[in-house]
């Protein structure tokens, strides 16, 4: 199943903020997330310290744009609003 991807607010502006090395790294990871969120190299998982906006029961989730990297870049996203849909909360580097 192919999926939609949508981007929050917040979402879309950080994705047009990165410079060109790392933006291509975040579309590679979103198109991955697109055609299947359980990919091996996005290691996604739970992340609980956000709250899916959509429905409180549903978790948001982690994925990585890279990894083993200083500051390296992680993607938030949940399920929804409909089914079918991705939506992008964050992208931001790794504390």
């Amino acid at each position: 199943m192919t999926f939609s991807i949508l981007f929050a607010a917040d979402a879309d502006t950080q994705y047009q903020q990165f410079p060109p090395a790392k933006l291509k790294k975040v579309r590679r990871a979103l198109g991955y997330l697109q055609t299947n969120p359980r990919h091996p190299s996005l290691n996604t998982h739970i992340y609980s310290a956000y709250q899916n906006p959509f429905h409180s029961q549903s978790p948001i989730f982690e994925a990585y744009a890279e990894n083993n990297t200083p500051g390296a870049i992680r993607i938030f996203w949940c399920y929804g609003p409909t089914r079918g849909d991705i939506t992008i909360i964050a992208i931001t580097p790794h504390p």
